[in-house]
Order: C-alpha cells, then sequence, then structure tokens
C-alpha cells in the first residue's frame, strides 16, 4: 500500500548527498531507532552512526551509511544533517578497517575523560557502523 510521501534532505559538510521524496525514514538517534511517516509529529534529534535507509517505496530504498549528527523534521519536510553519509557500494572496506583499528589505538592512548579519548570512542563507533552497512 503506498504511503503518503514527503521531502528529505540530507545534508553533509561537503554539500547535499540526497533530496527528494520518500515514504519513510528510518535511522538510529542517541535513544534508539525512529522511522517517520509523512506527517510526523515534530521532531529534532541526535544521531549516532548507522545505516540510513530512506524508502522510495516498499521495494525502492536508497541508503547510506550515516555518521553521527542531527535530524529535523517539521512541517512535513525531514532535514538529516550528519558530518557523513555514504553509499554502501562506495565504501571502502580496507581503509575503514585501517581507520577502525587506529580509533581502538587512539583510545588506548587516551586517558578518561579527555577530548582525545571522546573522539576516538566516536570514530569507533562510526566506523564499526560504516562496516556493519557495508558488508
Amino acid at each position: 500500500m503506498a504511503r503518503s510521501k514527503f521531502p528529505v534532505e540530507v545534508l553533509t559538510p561537503e554539500g547535499e548527498v540526497f533530496s527528494d521524496e520518500v515514504e519513510m525514514l528510518s535511522t538510529r538517534t542517541v535513544v534508539g531507532s525512529i522511522g517517520v511517516l509523512a506527517h510526523h509529529e515534530p521532531v529534532l534529534a541526535r544521531l549516532e552512526p548507522t545505516e540510513l535507509r530512506l524508502y522510495r517505496s516498499d521495494s525502492e530504498i536508497v541508503r547510506f551509511a550515516q555518521a553521527e549528527g542531527y535530524l529535523q523534521f517539521a512541517e512535513n519536510r525531514a532535514l538529516v544533517l550528519v558530518e557523513e553519509a555514504i553509499a554502501p557500494d562506495e565504501l571502502d572496506r580496507a581503509t575503514l578497517e585501517s581507520k577502525l583499528a587506529e580509533a581502538r589505538a587512539a583510545l588506548e592512548r587516551a586517558e578518561e575523560g579527555t577530548e582525545q579519548r571522546a573522539r576516538a570512542e566516536r570514530d569507533l563507533r562510526r566506523y564499526e557502523a560504516f562496516l556493519s552497512v557495508g558488508h
């Protein structure tokens, strides 16, 4: 059954990576997974690295490896602002595994409560999520 569509924009610091109408958006916030349909209540949420799914229809799904960022839904429009959004076929597994190893090493070196530790933890979550999307 077709659902009502709503516009979604996905933006990164490098620019727009997606702009189209979809039936549903699925992602993960810091408090759990969320699915957004047309006419959803307004929401502003902080996003965790995960797989972002944009459903043009039940059979056509646009997928991205999504980094941390924000989701805003208001006036029947969604805006996804994230550090990175990469199509699964553009993910380089070897590079991601190397970056994951670097993040683990940085985490081991960083002292508790420091900015370096927070950055290493964030990078670790991002690269683990990206690798899970890419398989």
